[in-house]
């Protein structure tokens, strides 16, 4: 594969490529870079996170990348998720592991790797701590408030100063794990809206907001069926979202049956060209959502049949809804 082809497939999994000279320079003279991307675990997880995730980390091995992939459980007990609970906040992740296992991230062959913040960053502490000591002792104060938008906060937040810290260890990562691409996805850039009208995000607190990777099938038909899917209207239109992001890069293609009356079965290879019928009208929400429905289980049916039959995997689905439920009576007492 010539250097053109590589960057085309990685600069295609990103919306800004920042010098994109220096990226087609690097992927001309290193046969496998190291592309870095972090989450932290924090709940159960949607499509954006489990399927989207997915796409991308196939496409940069498929370049010939190596992905790192930073379980960034300490970073997810400074920023408080799960209430700061690292047991739990590993057991999140161990989940979220096996998710993108079971819907087919392949990191098998050298092409990637899952490491622990807290293991990697506690086996090499000698060469972690000073690199974030000197990244601390260089910046200002006031630049580092700035950049506590990493992990989801801002400069008008009561921080503690776990979370001063924060920005400072993430920039270090880079350097530590040796990456010379960096996506800045804790939080997925193309985050898909929420199934309701008007939610420019997915929500954890609303379960009806969006799609879960261990769904049943029932639950993804009836989300969808309610879904906000106005006819000819392509603005804030979420169900097109999923089909943009999601399904035709997953199947390079999106099949809607209907009857000869409403027009016959038609595949569509572009989304473009979905979005001419649709907003003409010759593709109706009603036969479009049955088409979305059916997709996104036939995507998601690995990962049911994994947390079914892993007697581990199972374990960990129950114990995250566990953790789950009892937070969120947790924000609903103290918010009351």
């Amino acid at each position: 594969m010539s250097a053109e082809e590589r960057f085309r497939i990685v600069r295609s999994i990103g919306e800004e490529c920042i010098q994109e000279d220096e990226l087609v320079n690097l992927l001309s003279k290193k046969p496998q870079p190291i592309c870095y991307d972090g989450f932290e675990p924090s709940g159960r997880m949607h499509i954006a996170q489990g399927v989207m995730k997915t796409i991308s980390v196939n496409k940069l091995a498929s370049a010939g990348c190596k992905v790192k992939i930073w379980i960034a459980d300490w970073f997810a007990q400074l920023n408080n998720k799960m209430g700061g609970d690292l047991e739990k906040i590993q057991t999140v992740g161990r989940y979220v592991i096996e998710i993108w296992k079971a819907v087919g991230m392949d990191l098998e062959g050298g092409k990637g790797e899952f490491l622990w913040s807290s293991e990697e960053i506690t086996s090499r502490a000698s060469e972690y701590w000073p690199l974030v000591m000197d990244i601390a002792r260089r910046n200002k104060l006031p630049r580092i408030m700035r950049c506590v938008q990493i992990m989801g906060r801002s400069e008008q937040d009561e921080l503690t100063a776990a979370q001063i810290l924060y920005p400072c260890m993430q920039c270090a990562d880079i350097f530590f794990l040796k990456a010379l691409v960096f996506f800045d996805s804790i939080y997925p850039e193309n985050m898909l809206p929420g199934l309701q009208q008007g939610q420019e995000k997915m929500s954890k607190s609303d379960p009806s907001s969006a799609i879960y990777m261990e769904d049943e099938e029932a639950e993804v038909n009836v989300k969808i069926k309610k879904a906000y899917c106005p006819p000819k209207i392509i603005e804030g239109n979420p169900c097109l979202e999923y089909i943009k992001f999601i399904i035709i890069p997953w199947f390079n293609e999106f099949n809607v049956e209907r009857s000869v009356e409403n027009g016959g079965e038609k595949t569509y290879k572009s989304f473009e060209e979905l979005v001419a019928d649709y907003e003409s009208g010759d593709l109706h929400p009603g036969d479009l959502k049955p088409a979305l429905s059916k997709a996104i289980n036939e995507i998601l049916q690995p990962v049911r049949d994994h947390f079914k039959n892993d007697a581990n995997a199972k374990d960990l689905l129950k114990r995250v809804k566990v953790c789950v439920l009892v937070f969120a009576l947790l924000f609903c007492l103290i918010v009351n």
